[in-house]
């Protein structure tokens, strides 16, 4: 095969090609804006309502195939990411992409080797949606490693088809595949409603925190059942939490409903409050828990504002990464320490 490069470009997804069949994809990360839990599902997962954004802040996955039909996982931490010493090392046998890979090979019968290298970011247990994240680019990649004869980034299988088999690995996957900047997502997280981001949250900045922990979802969600045992506060309308997003955002009605079930464990909850009420202290105009923990985020209208923050975060807490939205800045889609 003749030596190329091509870049192509799809909406929050950036494909290179160098040199095929070897492809290199950024997986970004994602914030919840607002998480609203509506109730127990017969399936046993809840349904949610979230305001969800992409950051242009994630993870690079490598993509190469391999003679033997073999697969060889490599997680490298890279500097700053995570806690000091790295972060946890790749347990290739129940990784989220090691099941995003089985699934698509048994879709497609594609049994190609595949040799994919990891330059993880994003916390995992962060509530940033790195794994979900990797899934949807693994299956992503596979799906043009997979059609290789079509000359673009056409796969194998449809927008929906890939939709369907990401809802299968992880609620969050469905929102990564579709590659908006913003979207309203509503069910276990396989509906995902894209909307147009407000001109003014894409030149906010905003601060990642974490802890220095991770947090389980089925361990939270257990935890929000026994504590509402009194039933879901409703939430608001999508339409009038996407409008609240034209605001500033120090007007910004918007909530975690995980955040009051933390509260009550005084170990998760001090350390969450702890960072929440120093974002606001270091000039935050807004700001709260991604997800089922353990990320906090801050909303920065000023960006000196933001970095400044960010210095005197950074003596308490090794994790904290200054970012924006994906739709404002994405190439390059990761804003180093």
């Amino acid at each position: 095969m003749q030596n190329c490069q091509l870049g192509i470009a799809l909406p929050g997804v950036f494909f290179y090609y160098l040199a095929m069949p070897r492809i290199t994809l950024a997986a970004p990360a994602k914030l919840n804006l607002s998480l609203h839990i509506t109730g127990k599902r017969p399936d046993g997962f809840h349904n949610i309502e979230s305001l969800f954004l992409a950051l242009a802040f994630g993870d690079t996955l490598i993509f190469e195939t391999a003679r033997s039909p073999s697969l060889a996982i490599s997680m490298v931490w890279q500097p700053g990411s995570f806690m000091q010493g790295g972060g946890p090392r790749l347990r290739q046998e129940d990784n989220i992409i090691t099941r995003a890979v089985s699934l698509f090979r048994d879709r497609a019968g594609y049994e190609t080797g595949l040799k994919i290298t990891v330059k993880k970011r994003i916390p995992e247990g962060g509530g940033l949606g790195g794994g979900s994240s990797n899934a949807a680019a693994a299956l992503l990649a596979l799906n043009r490693l997979a059609n290789p004869a079509s000359g673009s980034a056409k796969g194998l299988f449809s927008a929906e088809e890939l939709a369907e088999m990401g809802a299968a690995l992880g609620s969050d996957v469905p929102f990564f595949l579709r590659g908006a900047p913003a979207a309203w997502v509503c069910g276990r997280g396989e509906d995902v409603r894209p909307f147009a981001l407000p001109e003014a949250v894409s030149g906010l900045t905003f601060l990642l925190v974490n802890p220095g922990f991770s947090s389980k979802t089925a361990e939270a969600y257990r935890l929000f059942q026994e504590r509402r045992q009194d039933g879901c506060v409703p939430g608001q309308a999508a339409e009038a939490q996407i409008k609240a997003l034209s605001a500033p955002p120090k007007t910004w009605d918007l909530r975690n409903d995980f955040l009051p079930v933390f509260a009550a464990r005084s170990e998760t909850g001090a350390a969450y409050q702890e960072i929440i009420s120093s974002l606001y202290a270091l000039g935050a105009d807004f700001a709260g828990l991604s997800g089922s923990g353990s990320s906090c985020f801050g909303v920065f209208s000023g960006r000196n504002t933001a970095r400044s923050a960010k210095k005197s975060l950074l003596k308490h807490f090794f994790f904290v990464i200054e970012t924006f939205p994906l739709a404002r800045r994405s190439i390059p889609y990761y804003n180093g320490r």
